[in-house]
């Protein structure tokens, strides 16, 4: 039986060996503020997130996921998954909290990735002359770049995916909305979410072997247009598109990928895909002979990179088998 403990993404922190660079990426073309920086961190939010921050840019020898947070629906709901991440064998233990957060605690995913659940939250307050007349909007629209909205999701590369989906659903209530299911019955792709929203994390078959390594964040724009109006600014200043425009037929996301200078893969799309209100929503199935439309609705077919690069790289260490 689904809980309701868990109630959305709340942050996540990436690894970049170039954190000025990274940094310069995120404020200045994707128009994201930084809330604070201690350390060798920054910390960071969209314009329309309400919390203290929604991204935190570590700088780290190699890019990859530091850690993917997400925030109880209530104090108890996070006592209840605490006890069951225990009762599970892959928590890691309480920490006293970070800068815009108060104590969480910490677990690994079947394959390796580091998450952490938590309740109390310091919410974004904007100074005098950020703030704005539109009262559900905690500040003005940024005046730098083409500012993305608000974080949306991540997608993470697992070596078991069906492993990593039973694990998000039995610990912290996740919904499978949509996976990718081959003739051999091998799920190659989960789209699960704990909100209306098609997907709050997506889980990824590392074609590589490899265990615990991340896919890419996401942020929203709203409107499609914006994908078109920031595509010019990344070409202009020599960061790599990797794919996109195009809409993807699994999630229905309008989408474009990007690498930040750090290496990390970024999303950015200008349709937050479909809704889903139904309480009693069946999984949609994608089979192996519909995976052309379900990869790609409409727009020039990705790129292998995109289905074996994820952070760290592993391409000089892994011999990706045939």
């Amino acid at each position: 039986m689904a809980n309701f403990d868990v109630a959305q993404l709340a942050h996540v922190e990436m690894f970049t060996p170039k954190l000025e660079e990274s940094l310069n990426f995120f404020t200045k073309i994707l128009g994201m503020q930084i809330s604070a920086r201690q350390g060798k961190s920054v910390y960071l939010r969209s314009y329309e997130d309400f919390y203290h921050h929604t991204l935190k840019l570590t700088e780290g020898k190699e890019a990859g996921l530091g850690h993917v947070a997400w925030r109880a629906s209530s104090p108890e709901a996070l006592q209840r998954r605490v006890e069951s991440l225990e009762k599970s064998g892959q928590g890691i233990g309480w920490i006293d909290g970070d800068l815009g957060h108060g104590k969480a605690y910490q677990f690994y995913t079947p394959d390796g990735h580091k998450q952490e659940i938590l309740w109390d939250v310091e919410y974004y307050e904007a100074p005098e002359d950020q703030k704005t007349l539109l009262k559900s909007r905690p500040q003005k629209r940024p005046l730098n770049g083409v500012p993305v909205r608000r974080l949306d999701h991540v997608n993470l590369m697992c070596k078991d995916v069906a492993k990593n989906r039973q694990f998000m659903d039995e610990q912290l209530g996740f919904k499978l909305r949509e996976h990718i299911v081959l003739n051999d019955n091998t799920e190659i792709g989960a789209w699960m979410s704990v909100s209306p929203l098609v997907h709050e994390v997506a889980l990824m078959n590392d074609q590589t072997g490899s265990e615990g390594r991340f896919h890419h964040i996401a942020f929203w724009y709203g409107y499609p247009q914006h994908l078109m109006d920031v595509a010019d600014l990344l070409v202009e200043n020599n960061i790599k598109i990797e794919a996109g425009p195009g809409k993807h037929g699994v999630s229905q996301a309008y989408f474009m990928y990007v690498f930040e200078p750090g290496g990390n893969r970024v999303e950015l799309f200008g349709d937050a895909g479909y809704l889903i209100f139904d309480p009693d929503w069946k999984p949609i199935v994608w089979h192996e002979d519909e995976l052309e439309k379900g990869i790609i609705w409409y727009g020039s077919p990705l790129p292998t990179e995109y289905f074996l690069y994820g952070t760290p790289d592993v391409s000089s260490k892994v011999l990706v088998k045939e």
